[in-house]
């Protein structure tokens, strides 16, 4: 099944068939509250026993979800050698990426549509984009293993959280990870492809074999499969639960694919800004085999509200 969070005379969530009609889910209008009942299958079967709605092209397609939590992994080798010369400047991968699939929370507040503007983030310059898929956690666990992991997960969307490469770049000094340079939006859409859609697609040591292309302003920048992941994504849920919980509608985004899933992976491969940082006017397409096209136009945002840098303070005690 493929569920759409869309709008046509308020909000409405559907299941999307093959010709593009949408079929409103019956007492439902909220996929995050309907993963958290556990009755989404149930749901979903139900829904082809109503009439039938309009088709996707016809509204607009909201945010799949508002998640309770974001994290954002880093699983590609690729991504990571190009960024780190972008980003920090320094080679290679580090040691330590390879001990675990490491993350950062992103921010739940952040998700925009599969079509809606995105701003450029106060403050930035150098605007990029992230090819990703999510994997969304249908119900709670804890300290998984893999194999239960698997159960835990629903199913897949697209992902890109959109990066101020010249804000993370200055603010990932600090040793905390990246804040305001990706906290301005994150897509995810268009549908929720649940996991046994894409059961087909499994390859024989367990990952997902997908096609990635990202596009900008029609033009090819980047291909590559999401199986040249080094972690699957059952073992990326087993870590996240790992001492804590992962809970029903949590994002769990693949980090950026390799080959060109952004422009600072070229930049670094490249040693110049080539393609250069995304403009208002321009339109990053993103496909994913199995689970369809996001599509954003980038526009002029809002300008940074000044601050004071911080303070020289005399350090009284008590």
């Amino acid at each position: 099944m493929r569920f759409a969070s869309y709008e046509h005379h308020g909000r409405r969530l559907g299941i999307v068939e093959d010709d593009g009609r949408l079929y409103p889910v019956p007492g439902h209008d909220d996929l995050l509250a309907l993963i958290r009942s556990g009755r989404a299958h149930e749901a979903g079967t139900a829904t082809l026993d109503v009439p039938a709605g309009p088709k996707v092209r016809d509204v607009r397609l909201l945010p799949l979800l508002h998640p309770p939590t974001v994290r954002d992994f880093v699983t590609f080798e690729e991504h990571v050698e190009g960024v780190r010369r972008s980003v920090e400047g320094t080679a290679g991968v580090p040691a330590q990426w390879y001990e675990a699939p490491t993350f950062y929370f992103g921010n739940p507040y952040a998700m925009i549509g599969a079509h809606d503007d995105v701003p450029v983030p106060p403050g930035s310059s150098v605007l990029d984009f992230e090819l990703e898929v999510a994997a969304v956690i249908g119900r709670e666990g804890r300290d998984l293993t893999p194999e239960q992991a698997r159960d835990h997960i629903i199913g897949y969307t697209i992902f890109n959280d959109w990066s101020a490469r010249d804000l993370q770049s200055a603010e990932m000094k600090v040793g905390l990870g990246p804040c305001k340079g990706k906290d301005t939006a994150t897509t995810l859409g268009p549908y929720l492809v649940t996991a046994d859609e894409l059961e087909p697609y499994r390859d024989a040591d367990g990952f997902l074999r997908l096609a990635l292309t990202a596009e900008v302003n029609g033009e090819v920048v980047g291909k590559d499969l999401l199986s040249n992941m080094s972690w699957t994504f059952e073992e990326m849920v087993a870590y996240a639960s790992r001492g804590t919980a992962v809970m029903p509608g949590d994002v769990l985004g693949s980090g950026t694919c390799g080959n060109g899933g952004c422009l600072a992976e070229l930049w670094g491969v490249r040693g110049e800004q080539t393609p250069p940082p995304l403009r208002p006017g321009d339109v990053v397409t993103l496909t994913v085999e199995g689970i369809g096209t996001v599509s954003n136009r980038v526009i002029t945002g809002s300008s940074a509200v000044p601050l004071p840098t911080g303070r020289h303070r005399p350090r009284s005690r008590p």
